[in-house]
């Protein structure tokens, strides 16, 4: 029997001073234990999705641990059976987790971390605001009962959001989540210097609480949006249903792909009227260039975003 792929999406908020030298040594780590996937670090952390082996993964956590700072890194797990990256990167950036608000250092200050045993009980309170700190083609196809989707388009446009929807006088309890747990960290950050007293976030984000919290007691529907080929995961973090379009990367279901509109790599209802010629006809050459390498068993290239800024991708 074939070993399943092991997927890992970690993240550590932690001063790295020497983040730009750290970079060709995690690189040389991620190449020496076979894993794919992208790292993004910073001065300020450190985050990414990652798969490999068992022994891979396993290989770079430890490579990872070996520094003080990285010692309890969080990082959750699933499993598949094809390989979700196609190739391996380490990045360097400003921000882990682009939020674009000087100053916001969850280093320093951060909410209140919520284990996922607690989750449910604490989104009962009627009193607690929950907010879905995703973007929105995330939020579409999965929540927690009762979330506020602000309907954003990037994490970018969250600060804008709260500015103009929520008073801390009038909200005492805020409580938010996102995919792994990074994002709601740097928005906690954010809400509490601007005033928020209590300030709630899922620690280890919807992944970690799919994998704690059993299905009878669930308080999630739907899906969960990856970052990785998979697109989707289900309660049981096995693959959803879902597949991506490779023009604009929006999930789309089977009803999606059944419109008029969806041309495999080309094309799909959320994008078909937003597309220029230009972008268009780039879509269909790297469509070309995917059944290509498909039939050649070669990696083939991510398709283009619309939606995002090579700073955001």
């Amino acid at each position: 029997m074939t070993q399943q792929i092991v997927v890992a999406a970690l993240y550590k908020f932690v001063t790295l001073e020497d983040y730009v030298a750290l970079r060709e040594p995690l690189l040389q780590a991620m190449v020496d234990n076979g894993i794919k996937g992208t790292l993004l670090i910073a001065e300020e952390g450190i985050n990414g999705t990652v798969s490999g082996s068992r022994e891979g993964i396993d290989g770079l956590m430890a490579w990872l641990k070996n520094d003080p700072r990285m010692d309890d890194i969080d990082h959750k797990e699933s499993y598949c059976d094809d390989q979700p990256f196609y190739r391996t990167k380490v990045k360097l950036k400003k921000e882990i987790v682009t939020l674009g608000v000087e100053g916001v250092d969850p280093n320093k200050k951060v909410g209140t971390y919520v284990d996922p045993q607690n989750w449910n009980a604490l989104i009962s309170d009627p009193e607690v605001l929950l907010i879905d700190t995703r973007n929105d083609y995330e939020v579409s196809i999965g929540t927690f009962e009762g979330a506020i989707d602000p309907k954003t388009a990037s994490f970018r446009e969250f600060p804008d959001y709260i500015k103009a929807h929520f008073d801390p006088a009038v909200h005492k309890k805020v409580a938010m989540f996102c995919t792994g747990g990074i994002r709601c960290e740097k928005a906690s950050s954010y809400m509490l210097s601007q005033g928020f007293d209590e300030v709630y976030h899922l620690k280890g984000g919807i992944l970690k609480y799919l994998e704690e919290v059993p299905q009878e007691e669930t308080k999630w529907q739907g899906d969960c949006f990856v970052f990785d080929n998979r697109v989707t995961v289900r309660h049981d973090l096995s693959e959803g249903d879902y597949d991506q379009c490779h023009a604009c990367r929006t999930p789309i279901s089977a009803s999606d792909r059944a419109s008029e509109h969806y041309v495999a790599g080309i094309s799909c209802p959320h994008c078909w009227d937003k597309l220029s010629e230009k972008t268009r006809r780039s879509a269909i050459d790297r469509q070309k260039q995917i059944e290509l390498a498909k039939a050649r068993n070669l990696p083939h290239p991510i398709g283009y975003n619309y939606k995002q800024t090579p700073s955001e991708a």
